[in-house]
């Protein structure tokens, strides 16, 4: 099976596009630029919504649904949000066999459907905090588009919160971003970047944008979730306000937070290999697969009886499944799971159960042999340890490869070259920014949280600079 599979060394881009086919996570729609997410690239999904569900509502946010067609003059309502969108919208001109009053957009983001329904809702300080998050579909035009990184249909979830105080939306957007930190760091294995966006980089009709960078195998960046600060622009326009505590009345503080299923290719180019999908244990819809070693024409009973007695033990604790298939071989099983990416295998055969063994297989290649009153204990270790090694390895990824560079030719050789993100001192203009992304395609990714701060001298026309900021080729 992993023959079918490119090299990442060889070409990266077709590398990833095999990942997806033979894992069997997507497919192409007959539809250009959509896709079709299969069994398994919905579970994780999955994942993602399960997990990040059970973070938002414990901060005291609940889902709900807004519609999917947006009035073409609510998105002309706020000049930089229609600016930043128009050219990626797919508008509705036509229904029913008639032309339409108004033309409808096919939602490429919903600030716009959700702040005129607050507006309606929100009258009183006693109802605010607004805190809603919405899992749904999107549509933007993209003409280039890459299986999950860029797509014209995607899916996504959006926060939209209202507040009393700047500063209470100051921290909710802060908050929001962390959730999303801990969520790669823990569950993705994969080390970000947080920091705050460039003027020209943040989100259209945001006061601030806030974000995580991630750093893929190829050393190109990938943004994988943002935070925004809207202040009261968005207020101000679909006149959302309420009666203070002091009885004046007051304009709302909004934020906005999402995360789409550009996650999941960034969790296949962080840790999978040539071999297919490597998945941390956290992230994995099935964790465990037990595959006993059967013999066609032979009494398989003793074997399959401790392969599923090991089955009930596990479910327990683990997502675990069976495969008890006769008609595919064990070496047939074994790539299959390779090249989903399950992290962990048992394996047991007739000269282990003879021994009162078996053989644990880690999916990065480590396999142990351990008793079978002690599979139970050994599993929980072995997916721990291979959660902390796959986080380790991007880590270590992301820290050799982030290079302090004060030289502009030196940073357009060893970029071309290498890749890789590097902290480069800026003096804050925006042609000094486009002056680097049109020479060498890099962009600042984020101003760090954790920035270096220091005097210097700017990368492209030597003027002051406080600090450096993250340049890289991103997805």
């Amino acid at each position: 099976m992993a023959e079918r599979i490119t090299p990442r060394e060889q070409d990266f881009s077709q590398w990833y596009l095999d990942i997806i086919q033979h894992a069997k996570l997507a497919d192409q729609a007959p539809v250009r630029g959509c896709l079709v997410l299969r069994p398994n690239g919905y579970a994780l999904w999955e994942v993602v919504q399960n997990e990040l569900n059970q973070k938002f509502k414990e901060t005291g946010h609940r889902n709900a649904y807004f519609p999917l067609f947006i009035p073409e003059s609510f998105l002309n309502l706020e000049k930089d949000h229609v600016e930043g969108f128009a050219p990626q919208c797919a508008v509705v001109t036509h229904g029913g066999g008639k032309k339409l009053e108004e033309a409808l957009i096919v939602r490429p983001t919903s600030e716009t459907i959700i702040n005129s329904m607050y507006s309606k809702w929100v009258k009183s300080y006693r109802d605010l905090p607004v805190l809603i998050n919405q899992w749904a579909n999107v549509c933007r035009w993209e003409m280039r588009t890459r299986p999950f990184l860029r797509t014209m249909e995607f899916l996504w979830q959006e926060g939209h919160t209202c507040h009393e105080t700047e500063d209470d939306a100051r921290k909710e957007t802060l908050r929001m971003l962390d959730i999303y930190l801990s969520f790669l760091r823990d569950v993705f294995a994969i080390p970000v970047i947080p920091g705050r966006k460039t003027e020209s980089e943040k989100f259209a009709g945001a006061e601030e944008t806030f974000c995580v960078e991630a750093m893929m195998q190829d050393k190109k960046a990938l943004q994988a979730a943002t935070s925004h600060y809207f202040g009261q622009r968005f207020a101000k326009v679909f006149d959302i306000k309420f009666q203070d505590r002091n009885s004046q009345v007051q304009y709302v503080y909004q934020t906005s937070w999402g995360i789409s299923w550009r996650i999941l290719g960034a969790l296949i180019m962080t840790h999978s290999d040539d071999q297919g999908l490597v998945l941390p244990p956290k992230a994995a819809p099935t964790q465990v697969v037990i595959v006993p070693i059967l013999q066609k024409n032979k009494d398989n009973s003793a074997v399959l009886e401790v392969s599923q007695r090991l089955k009930d033990e596990l479910s327990k604790q683990f997502s675990v499944i069976l495969d008890d298939r006769i008609e595919h071989s064990p070496g047939y099983k074994f790539n299959e799971y390779e090249l989903t990416g399950v992290p962990l295998r048992i394996e047991i055969g007739p000269r282990d159960l003879a021994n009162n063994l078996c053989v644990l297989a880690r999916r990065d290649g480590l396999k142990t042999q351990v008793l079978l009153d002690q599979v139970g204990a050994e599993t929980g270790r072995q997916l721990d340890g291979l959660q902390k090694d796959l986080y380790a390895k991007a880590y270590d990824r992301l820290k050799s490869h982030t290079y302090v560079e004060n030289d502009y030719s030196v940073f357009k050789e060893k970029i071309e070259a290498q890749g890789g993100f590097y902290q480069l001192h800026w003096c804050e203009s925006r042609k000094c920014e486009d002056a680097v992304k049109e020479e060498t395609k890099a962009t600042i990714r984020c101003i760090p949280f954790a920035q270096i701060r220091e005097a210097g001298r700017c990368i492209v026309c030597s003027s002051e600079s406080k600090g450096r900021v993250v340049f890289a080729k991103n997805y």
